[in-house]
């Protein structure tokens, strides 16, 4: 159970509900998750309880339009008026001042998974400085070969239709289509992950799977246009460590590829501190897969490897991860 779920007033005037999960004595880090789309920061409880036990602070808010930051449900799938984009940078900007508040001078990292891994790219190059790390899980370089259509299809549904109308349309061309890659199917979801449970957890939750809006899609998609261009990567400070964590059969991430492609866009760009590991098998829900206990060990000494350099003042590698590839 978090300590807190509650609304916070950001300072952009924005309202944003946060589950935090505070240790009894002060931390030796923290970790600000971002979810994906369709889905909450709710769902991120099993990890926040084994980084809690091994003295990691864990916060995770609900984006604007997911989970209880929505006004109401049928708000859900919708960032909002004007630059939706911009109003979730500036949502994840407002909830790491809440959180350099309340825990001051803690290392802080940066989680995104899916959408919230792209938000994180671009949050790493404007707001890249401070951070002690950020782990980017279901991410890639590029959103593939049809990104420019997909967008041009979405800009032109929000002006017939309605910014907020929730399309069809994208959900045929993205999650369908994910799915269709694991017939014979039990669920519109198997992509997510192996375990049939955890599947089923997240088709009978509320506010998880729901359609969104052909503006949000157009902003996504938009977003995929800058992530490697390199004029905005040499923005990312070159000392910030960053880990990458895949699935060999995660079709968001090209099956690994993509992310592969990204870490060698940030060692090219002069990222010092670039790891990488692709799970064999794994779908895109890493952190609620077969092998999400692997998964969670290696994300926690990941972070335990960090901070322990961070506390002898070296700046030099950290022992790696072996590398896992398909």
């Amino acid at each position: 159970m978090p300590t807190s779920a509650q609304h916070h007033l950001l300072p952009d005037g924005q309202r944003a509900w946060v589950y935090a999960w505070e240790c009894a004595h002060r931390p030796k880090g923290v970790v600000q998750i971002v979810h994906g789309m369709a889905e909450h920061g709710g769902r991120y409880a099993r990890l926040a309880a084994l980084l809690n036990a091994k003295g990691f602070a864990v916060y995770a808010q609900d984006l604007p339009g997911h989970g209880q930051t929505a006004p109401d449900t049928a708000s859900l799938g919708h960032f909002g008026a004007g630059s939706e984009w911009g109003t979730a940078l500036a949502a994840i900007n407002g909830v790491r001042a809440l959180i350099e508040r309340e825990q001051p001078g803690v290392p802080l990292f940066l989680l995104g998974h899916s959408m919230g891994s792209f938000l994180t790219q671009h949050y790493l190059v404007e707001h890249g400085e401070g951070l002690a790390g950020a782990i980017l899980s279901a991410t890639s370089a590029s959103m593939g070969p049809l990104r420019a259509l997909g967008e041009r299809l979405m800009r032109a549904e929000a002006k017939l239709l309605g910014a907020d109308h929730r399309s069809a349309l994208a959900e045929l061309m993205t999650f369908k289509d994910f799915n269709r890659k694991f017939r014979p199917t039990r669920t519109g979801s198997d992509w997510l992950s192996r375990d049939p449970a955890e599947v089923d957890a997240y088709v009978a939750d509320p506010y998880c799977g729901f359609r969104c809006s052909a503006s949000l899609w157009a902003e996504l998609l938009h977003a995929g246009k800058l992530l490697t261009a390199p004029e905005r990567l040499v923005r990312v400070p070159n000392a910030l460590p960053v880990l990458l964590l895949a699935g060999s059969e995660d079709p968001v991430c090209q099956n690994g590829l993509g992310s592969h492609q990204l870490a060698s866009a940030y060692r090219m760009a002069g990222l010092e501190f670039i790891e990488i590991k692709v799970y064999p098998g794994a779908r895109h829900e890493l952190l609620n897969e077969t092998c999400r206990d692997e998964v969670s060990q290696d994300l926690l000494e990941w972070l335990l490897s960090r901070i322990a350099l961070k506390v002898v003042g070296i700046d030099d590698e950290a022992p790696r991860l072996p590398s896992v590839e398909a």
